[in-house]
């Protein structure tokens, strides 16, 4: 390796078991194979599907142990063979997305003698091995911990409305659930100009937020009225976002899309095994619903494109992240995340 020929040590949150606490160790750096470029983490954050993850949300996971973790920022140490795209020095987004270069081997790490498997890109650890393909160059005057936006929430969320939906500014679009995507799709909505857009979460304090960032409406889904004042006040949807990821909030929002030409997109999904049902009807009627990967983004793009729009739109990125933790309390933040505490945890790493 270049950065000092030796082994390194990694500090590194690790699934060892469903349904558990991840155990924070260190663990040893393995050497680069082709197309893999190490990174030093600087900040880190957590997205619902980590949460899905270690729940075992996803079903039976042949993997474990592993690592988590896909999106953050940092440094890059040290390529591997047949890197072109970074060099050493480079500030880089680490995201999911496939973007342009080496889609590289999985690394896999060691604690002592027991495997420790990971993906692509994994950023729950102060040191990564990330494939090239999941690395892109931080925009200069992009400060690190909001660059860990752009590795997930960002991508997904404006992705979702600069390159699925792109309504008109006389489009009415709904967004549920204001966890990191929906935040995200607000701001891109708020940065086209539309008209109405209308926020519904079951927090009060992210409905503050949705009004800062000066939506035209917002409604508490513990009311129980909430769904006839939205009918009542607005009507039916053009567009409407879901990322709620709940069987519940996704035939929410198919039920108030208007029929003709109302389309429902939605970025998350409800744990393995739930099903969705919706009346025949309303799709033979022109009602849509679609899901997305990953805002249909091309990273090396698409994230500097995302950037330009909100500098010139003047629109304050800061309100997502209300708290930062150290590595070692990543499972605090993985609750405070799951109880709606936070929007989008941010881990700062120590070297």
């Amino acid at each position: 390796m270049n950065y000092d020929g030796q082994k390194r040590a990694i500090t590194a949150a690790i699934l060892v078991e469903l349904g558990k606490e991840l155990e924070v160790k260190n663990i040893t750096c393995p050497e680069l194979h082709y197309g893999q470029v190490l990174v030093k983490i600087l900040y880190s954050g957590i997205c619902r599907s980590q949460l899905m993850e270690a729940k075992g949300g996803r079903g039976d996971d042949p993997w474990l142990p592993h690592l988590l973790g896909h999106e953050g920022s940092g440094i890059v140490i040290d390529v591997g063979e047949g890197v072109t795209k970074v060099r050493l020095g480079d500030s880089v987004i680490l995201g999911w997305i496939k973007g342009a270069g080496i889609d590289a081997k999985n690394a896999i790490y060691y604690d002592g003698d027991t495997v420790i498997n990971s993906g692509k890109v994994t950023t729950f650890s102060n040191y990564s091995v990330v494939s090239e393909n999941r690395l892109v160059i931080k925009p200069k005057d992009l400060p690190f911990d909001l660059a860990v936006l752009f590795g997930c929430a960002l991508p997904t969320g404006a992705g979702m409305v600069f390159n699925e939906i792109k309504p008109d500014r006389s489009s009415k679009v709904f967004v549920i659930g204001l966890g990191g995507i929906g935040i995200s799709a607000l701001l891109a909505l708020k940065s086209m100009g539309v008209e109405t857009i209308v926020a519904i979460d079951k927090s009060e304090d992210r409905l503050r937020i949705a009004k800062k960032i000066g939506v035209t409406h917002t409604f508490l889904s513990t009311d129980d009225e909430f769904i006839k004042n939205i009918i009542n006040s607005i009507g039916a949807a053009d567009y409407c976002i879901e990322s709620g990821g709940t069987v519940e909030s996704i035939e929410l929002g198919y039920s108030l899309i208007r029929k003709f030409g109302g389309k429902l997109l939605f970025a998350s999904h409800p744990p393995q095994g739930k099903k969705i049902q919706i009346e025949p009807h309303d799709l033979i009627s022109g009602k849509e619903i679609a899901g997305t990967w990953g805002g249909a983004a091309s990273p090396d793009i698409d994230i500097p494109r995302f950037y330009r729009q909100f500098l010139s739109s003047k629109i304050e990125l800061r309100d997502f992240f209300s708290k930062q933790y150290k590595l070692a309390e990543i499972n605090n933040a993985m609750r405070d995340m799951e109880s709606g505490e936070v929007i989008r945890p941010l881990i700062c790493m120590e070297h």
